[in-house]
């Protein structure tokens, strides 16, 4: 099983897979792999790499007067 990426064997198989789908439709199977493997990458690293978090707030001693004072009663 070890030995079935030989040259010779790639060789046959670019030879039919130019056979089965001619010269016009390599390119675009191609490239339809070649997008679907960066997909596949993006999406792998996204799920290896921690998401980024923001920056704490630091908040003052003070704390922030309030938006709306009470209003008064009568």
């Amino acid at each position: 099983m070890g030995d079935l990426l030989q040259p010779w064997h790639l060789v046959v198989l670019g030879v039919v897979a130019f056979l089965l789908f001619g010269a016009k439709r390599l390119p675009e199977l191609g490239k339809g792999l070649g997008e679907g493997l960066k997909g596949f990458k993006e999406g792998l690293k996204g799920m290896t790499e921690p998401t980024p978090t923001a920056p704490a707030v630091q908040q003052s001693a003070a704390p922030a007067p309030p938006a709306n004072p009470p209003a008064e009663q009568k």
